[in-house]
């Protein structure tokens, strides 16, 4: 019982280490080799591969340098991989390296690539580089047509939009092919706030192209719209009229104005209000 108890005393990381201990004597570690501490098992050391039970050293050609884990090997910025040396990268005229996979070039600002080579992009007439440089765009009041920048006919009534590669027309005119056409606007109507349509002014609402009155019934009012209308409180609508509403005794108006519900102590029985069951 005193060694059982004594065995339990030993601490777990002393265990472990006299376990690590006894495998390292039962099997040697092979040379530039190491153990995890985590899973007990040996590793190469830096610069070094595990090749069947040794750590064999890295042939680093020249150029190159050890990875982060340090069991292979990269290249040098400017030079790309083979199998087993770092060749250099040959730049093209009008080209610097780049980190991308591949060649390791990119083409300066004004070419493209072709091929091997980096071509300049033939600008033509009222054109400039976008802003990549890689393509090009018209000037204002230009829209591209095939290779070329041609000039923006813009008709009467109309204007350079915001994109400057089109037209668009003034207020009080829409667009109608290549013209700008005026709006009519029926008797009250106004334009709209884009100015390229209009609506009904208040009272009135759209039939087709013109504008009609909206009927208002006794009792009612114009909604915030305009273009409808609504039943003052105490009515309800019905088709196109406002009907009082009839109020049972012990109701009052519900908070809508449009419908009632009973008082406290009371329930709605149909269109009636009966006295609530007592609990």
């Amino acid at each position: 019982m005193r060694v059982q108890s004594a065995l339990r005393a030993i601490p777990l990381a002393l265990l472990l280490a006299a376990s690590s201990d006894a495998l390292a004597q039962a099997e040697p570690l092979p040379a530039n080799a190491h153990l995890e501490s985590s899973t007990g098992d040996w590793q190469c050391k830096r610069g070094f591969r595990k090749v069947d039970e040794a750590c064999t050293p890295l042939a680093v050609p020249e150029h190159a340098f050890l990875n982060d884990r340090g069991n292979g090997w990269e290249c040098e910025r400017g030079f790309n991989q083979t199998e087993r040396s770092c060749v250099p990268i040959e730049l093209p005229p009008h080209a610097y390296l780049a980190d991308t996979y591949g060649t390791g070039w990119k083409c300066d600002r004004g070419f493209r690539r072709v091929d091997d080579q980096c071509a300049p992009i033939p600008l033509p007439p009222h054109a400039f580089l976008d802003s990549a440089g890689r393509d090009w765009q018209c000037e204002r009041g230009f829209e591209k047509v095939d290779k070329g920048c041609a000039a923006i006919e813009v008709p009467a009534n109309g204007y350079i939009g915001a994109s400057g590669d089109r037209f668009e027309c003034e207020r009080g005119f829409r667009r109608s092919g290549a013209s700008c056409e005026a709006i009519e606007v029926p008797p009250h109507a106004h334009l709209d706030a884009s100015g390229s349509t209009w609506q009904c002014t208040r009272g009135y609402r759209r039939s087709a192209d013109t504008c009609v009155t909206v009927p208002v019934p006794p009792n009612g009012y114009l909604s915030a719209t305009g273009r409808d209308w609504s039943c003052e409180r105490g009515y309800r609508r019905t088709a196109d009229a406002c009907a009082a509403i009839d109020l049972p005794a012990n109701a009052s108006l519900a908070y809508s104005g449009n419908d009632w519900s009973c008082d406290t102590g009371y329930r709605r029985q149909g269109e009636g209000c009966s006295p609530a069951a007592q609990r």
